[in-house]
């Protein structure tokens, strides 16, 4: 579980992104998992998690839009809702990226974060229980590059813009 210091600074990144994120589209988090894990989530039942890196794709197209999702993702958990949250109990958010462009991508951004070097499925159907997705969670041994992730965005969606919020 997160510590109260790890819960303060979870809490000045929902800040910071509250601050710069606007619109709704599409995000992915990046996540720190510092030692080998396991969780238990729902239907998607017990996975052992290596620890490393994990990227999430999702979108928020709903009232709060991005910056009301990202505030979700980043501030101290109280409560599960869904998928990353159980995930979130045990691993630090240390990116953000994002694109406001109002169009849910969230299918085609897990798609890019597979052709990722390093990039390996280890829970499937996360995050994707309503499609049909592999997977909308990625583990990587060492952080996704965002500049290369940036680069397959804009070949696929030349007119969005992908932005970055590292922490």
């Amino acid at each position: 579980m997160l510590t109260d210091r790890c819960d303060a600074i979870v809490d000045t990144h929902a800040g910071a992104v509250a601050k710069v994120v606007s619109g709704k589209g599409t995000y992915i988090l990046v996540l720190h998992l510092p030692r080998d894990g396991a969780f238990t989530v729902g239907k998607l039942g017990h996975y052992p998690l290596p620890a490393g890196f994990y990227a999430y794709a999702g979108s928020a197209l709903g009232p709060g839009g991005l910056r009301g999702r990202l505030r979700h993702h980043l501030r101290p958990l109280r409560r599960p809702r869904w998928h990353l949250d159980y995930l979130r109990r045990d691993a630090l958010v240390t990116a953000v990226w994002w694109s406001a462009a109002g169009v849910r991508r969230e299918h085609a951004w897990a798609d890019l974060l597979r052709q990722l070097p390093g990039a390996t499925l280890i829970v499937p159907h996360f995050g994707a229980s309503d499609c049909n997705c592999a997977s909308h969670l990625l583990h990587y041994l060492e952080p996704p590059s965002f500049a290369l992730f940036r680069a397959l965005a804009t070949e696929r969606f030349p007119d969005e813009v992908v932005h970055e919020l590292a922490f």
